[in-house]
């Protein structure tokens, strides 16, 4: 459906949607407030990122002439070279922002597109960037459905560099976008501009609607299974496996997973034990695909350097896989290959991933899903699942800092910029787009069950959620835990103002502030005392 697209396009899935900030349109849901007429084009994966970058273009004056919310999903209808062609002839774009985070290869993509983009263009628009998810651990899914990265896709760092030496000027938190942008405006030519002389608010960025208070969802969460269990159904489709792999020879490495770019299933091959994005190959094949053509046996075969007489088993296994991907809606199959004494291609290794969201709607894959032993997880992350936040403990690192952020994009970027600034974290922590007062005192009791949290950084972007709201939460978890770790709170968006109202006529020991880079020095300063 995806690649038929025409006059009819899909702007994420999972997304706060599009809106014309000039009056030319609105869909979606987004923090209206927030938004005015100007001249900066924004695209963003993350919903409250591209809150943060809209509420700084518009404190700086500049305002925003079209915002696309691409989404964080593994599919996406509308993608970041999509946007860059319409911000490139759209005469009320003067700068564009580009919003991204790990998972997939839309950000490269980008990069090419903006060196071609300044190599063809006399005075070309200035673009600015930031790429969320830098201290993200590998092989967790960060809140997003589609953050995670497949086998063989860069990580972020390799995107932020990929931008950077493309020509776009690089920021490590949302808050920087307004004042930098005014910068390049300001440093270049004068530019005629069309229909973003005016800054009074048009007909869609009007106050006129009250949030609404939402229950709680939970969030998707993946299963890895455990390696054994992968073994076992690889043995229901009779694959040789080698559960000692003593007799390795130099493994090579095959999965299954999403060609993002392609929109299609795809078989990715390593010659090596790993993934790394250097030594792996894609080739994205038709989902709708029973079996695999002799020529693509063979471009794998050639790419894992395997002979002519490995082809037929090769393909043996890549059915298998192919078929478990399909009847057990995995997100993500790998596995290491190796070739036994007596010629025989066997899998030596397995790491099998499956997406939860067909259990929780509708019951399917039920058996994959009992496979989950919760007594073998961590007893803080199963209990923050239960409220609906998205919790992974012990980043990598002397972790000493706990973070309470709203949404996952935004979640990932406060642990990035925190370390920047020379904070250690000790969690990701995202309480859903939508917290409540009862999630962020949920989300408190979680932090604080880490006993080397030193301090709390609460950092809230209010769109769908009200700051009086979170403020509300933050006092209930002062009263009702005994909380003894000093809070610092940044809370912006709807209802800025009384939020931090409430924080401080609290009479507790919170400090609150408007600013992210003074709240993380402080926050990043208390944890140090303690």
């Amino acid at each position: 459906m995806l690649q038929t697209q025409s006059k009819t396009r899909l702007v994420g899935a999972n997304c706060p949607g599009i809106i014309s900030a000039i009056g030319k349109c609105r869909i979606g849901f987004q923090p209206l407030p927030c938004f005015a007429p100007g001249n900066v084009g924004i695209v963003a994966k993350s919903g409250t990122l591209s809150y943060e970058t809209v509420a700084s273009t518009t404190r700086a004056g500049l305002g925003q002439s079209l915002c696309i919310s691409m989404g964080g999903d593994v599919l996406a209808g509308t993608n970041f070279v999509d946007a860059l062609n319409l911000f490139e002839d759209d005469p009320d774009t003067r700068g564009i922002i580009l919003v991204g985070e790990i998972g997939g290869t839309a950000e490269m993509d980008a990069a090419e597109w903006i060196k071609d983009y300044r190599r063809r263009t006399v005075d070309p628009k200035p673009i600015m960037a930031l790429v969320g998810g830098l201290e993200a651990p590998p092989g967790r899914v960060m809140g997003h459905a589609g953050a995670w990265a497949a086998p063989g896709e860069p990580d972020a760092e390799t995107k932020y560099r990929a931008l950077e030496r493309a020509g776009a000027v690089m920021v490590n938190h949302p808050e920087k976008f307004g004042e930098g942008m005014k910068t390049l405006f300001a440093n270049q030519s004068s530019r005629p501009m069309s229909g973003t002389g005016s800054q009074k608010r048009g007909f869609h960025t009007m106050r006129r609607v009250t949030p609404i208070s939402r229950r709680n969802t939970e969030h998707k969460r993946t299963l890895y299974i455990k390696q054994f269990q992968a073994f076992d159904i690889l043995k229901q489709k009779s694959v040789p496996v080698n559960e000692s792999a003593s007799n390795s020879d130099s493994p090579v490495s095959v999965s299954i997973a999403v060609d993002r770019t392609a929109l299609s299933p795809c078989i990715i091959a390593s010659a090596t034990s790993g993934f790394s994005p250097a030594q792996s190959q894609r080739f994205p094949f038709p989902y709708t695909q029973s079996k695999f053509e002799s020529s693509v046996i063979a471009d794998v075969a050639e790419q894992l350097g395997l002979p002519a007489s490995a082809h037929k088993q090769l393909e043996g296994i890549l059915q298998a896989l192919w078929e478990i991907y399909k009847e057990k809606e995995a997100f993500t199959l790998e596995t290491q290959i190796g070739i036994s004494p007596d010629d025989v291609l066997e899998v030596q290794g397995a790491r099998f991933g499956f997406d939860d969201a067909a259990f929780r709607s509708s019951g399917r894959q039920e058996d994959i899903h009992k496979l989950r032993d919760i007594s073998e997880e961590v007893a803080a992350e199963v209990e923050a699942e239960k409220d609906g936040i998205v919790y992974v403990n012990r980043l990598e690192g002397e972790g000493n800092i706990g973070t309470l952020v709203n949404g996952a994009g935004l979640a990932m970027n406060t642990v990035d910029a925190l370390t920047i600034h020379g904070g250690h974290c000790a969690n990701f922590l995202d309480t859903g787009g939508k917290a409540t007062s009862e999630t962020v005192k949920a989300s408190f009791r979680v932090i604080c069950s880490d006993t080397r949290v030193k301090a709390v950084f609460v950092n809230i972007f209010g769109g769908l959620t009200r700051c009086d709201m979170i403020a509300e939460g933050i006092i209930l978890a002062f009263r009702d835990l005994n909380m003894k770790v000093p809070v610092v709170v940044r809370l912006r968006g709807t209802n800025e103002e009384l939020g931090q109202k409430m924080i401080a006529e609290s009479g507790l020991p919170l400090h609150a502030f408007d600013g992210f880079e003074e709240a993380a020095k402080k926050v990043i300063a208390l944890a140090k005392e303690q």
